[in-house]
C-alpha cells in the first residue's frame, strides 16, 4: 500500500491457521519453547505440516530468531524470512509481509509469530533500563531526564492533552477498560476470565501516571501466538474458512518518534494511525460503516479512543460516547487489557475467529474485521474478511 495510491495486495492471501500457548504470568519455559508451541499449534490448525513452510516473519526485540524457531519446529529450507521493527507496531505488518511474499511467489506458506516471557522475564512496562547509543536513544534523551521513564508516562502526556482539548475527565477512559474486561470475562483463554469490572472499579483503581489509572494500562504476559498465511486458492482447500487479507498497511507520521512524539502541532490524535487508516480505506474501498468488529491495539485506553477517531468511526473527542454506546463490537477477546499482552498478535487471531464464526464472543454474521497494531510508534493495520 502506498500513501499516494492503492495497491494490488488485497484478496491474494489469507490467514489459515492460528495457534497460541496459554497466557500466564510465569510460563516456566523459554521464549523459544513458547514460540515453537505456538507455531506447531498454528500449523495443526491450518492442516499443514512444518514441511509446507518456507517463510517466517517475526518482530525485532525478539529472542527467538526465524532460523532457530524453524529448527525447533522441524521446518526445512526457507526462501523468505523477515523482522519488523517498533515493538507492537509490527503486529499487523508481519501479516502484511507474509501476504506480500505469498502474493509475489517468494514463499508459499509463511508463519508469523511472537513469543516472550514479558511478565516473568523482560518487562516492557518497566521502561528503558539500558540502551546502546543510537539515534533513537537521542530522541528519548529529550524525555527521560525529566521523569518520563515508562510507557505509561509517555502516553500520559498525550492523554492529558486529549482530555484538556475536549473538556473531558479521566473517567471517560473507563469505557474502554470495562468493554475489554466484559469480553475477557467470558473468554476462557483470557487472564481475566470471569473478572469483569465496572466504571466504578475503574475510577477507584490507583493512579499510575495521571491521568492514567491502573485499569487503563494493559497487563504483562508470558505466552506465544502464531499465524499461518498462504495464498487464497490454496487456503480454500484447507480445514477452516480463509480469513482473507482485504488490505494491509504500515504508517509513520511526520515528526514521528517512538512513543515520545511530543513536538507535533497536535497531541490529541495518532497521525501514524491516520496514515494506516487512509491506506486501508482507499485500498479496500470500504468505510467504517462496513466494519463488523474492531480489534484495536489497547496497551493504554486513551489510544483506543484516538484510533477510533483517526479511522473516522466518530469525530474528534466523540470516541468516549461511541464506545459507551457500544456502536462497534470492540476487542471481543478482551484485548490486551483483558486477555493477554502479546504485542497485538492475539488480536489478529481473534479477528480470524470472528471471520470463521468461532469466537467465544461472536458477532453475528461478522464478515469484515479491522485490526490495528501498536500506537505511539510507527504502526500497521489490517482489514480481514470472509472469502467471496
Amino acid at each position: 500500500m502506498s500513501v499516494r495510491r492503492a495497491d494490488t495486495l488485497g484478496g491474494r492471501a489469507a490467514i489459515v491457521g492460528i495457534g497460541a500457548t496459554e497466557f500466564s504470568k510465569d510460563s516456566g519455559r523459554s521464549e523459544l519453547k513458547l514460540a515453537a508451541e505456538a507455531v506447531r499449534a498454528a500449523l495443526d490448525d491450518a492442516g499443514l505440516t512444518p514441511a509446507d513452510v518456507d517463510g517466517m516473519v517475526t518482530f525485532t526485540m525478539d529472542t527467538s530468531p526465524e532460523i532457530t524457531v524453524a529448527q525447533a519446529c522441524g521446518i526445512g529450507e526457507l526462501s523468505f524470512f523477515s523482522r519488523v521493527h517498533y515493538g507492537g507496531g509490527a503486529a499487523c505488518a508481519t501479516v502484511q509481509q507474509a501476504a506480500l511474499a505469498v502474493a509475489t511467489g517468494v514463499a508459499d506458506v509463511v508463519v508469523c509469530y511472537r513469543a516472550f516471557n514479558e511478565r516473568s522475564g523482560r518487562r516492557f512496562g518497566s521502561g528503558v533500563q539500558h540502551r546502546e547509543p543510537s539515534v533513537e536513544g537521542t530522541a528519548l534523551g529529550w524525555a527521560l531526564p525529566f521523569g518520563l521513564l515508562t510507557p505509561a508516562s509517555w502516553i500520559a502526556m498525550a492523554a492529558r492533552r486529549y482530555l484538556h482539548t475536549y473538556g473531558l475527565s479521566p473517567d471517560v477512559f473507563g469505557h474502554v477498560a470495562v468493554t475489554d474486561r466484559r469480553h475477557a470475562a467470558t473468554n476462557p483463554a483470557a487472564y481475566f476470565y470471569g473478572k469483569p469490572i465496572t466504571l466504578a472499579d475503574h475510577a477507584a483503581s490507583r493512579w499510575i501516571v495521571e491521568p492514567l489509572r491502573l485499569l487503563d494500562c494493559c497487563q504483562e504476559t508470558d505466552g506465544g501466538q502464531a499465524l499461518v498465511v498462504t495464498g487464497v486458492e490454496r487456503a480454500r482447500d484447507l480445514p477452516h474458512p480463509p480469513a482473507v487479507v482485504i488490505a494491509a498497511a504500515q504508517g509513520a507520521g511526520r515528526g514521528q518518534e517512538q512513543m515520545t512524539s511530543f513536538y507535533r502541532d497536535d497531541l490529541t490524535g495518532l497521525p501514524e494511525m491516520g496514515v494506516v487508516a487512509r491506506q486501508l480505506w482507499r485500498g479496500s474501498g470500504l468505510t467504517p460503516a462496513d466494519i463488523d468488529v474492531g480489534i484495536l491495539y489497547d496497551h493504554f485506553t486513551p489510544f483506543v479512543l484516538m484510533q477510533l477517531e483517526e479511522f473516522g468511526f466518530c469525530g474528534p473527542g466523540e470516541a468516549p460516547g461511541f464506545v459507551a454506546d457500544g456502536a462497534l463490537p470492540l476487542n471481543t477477546h478482551g484485548g490486551q487489557l483483558g486477555e493477554a499482552y502479546l504485542h497485538g498478535m492475539n488480536g489478529i487471531a481473534e479477528a480470524v475467529r470472528q471471520i470463521r464464526g468461532t469466537s467465544v464472543n461472536q458477532v453475528p454474521q461478522a464478515s469484515r474485521a479491522l485490526v490495528t497494531a501498536g500506537t505511539g510508534v510507527p504502526t500497521s493495520g489490517l482489514l480481514i474478511g470472509a472469502d467471496g
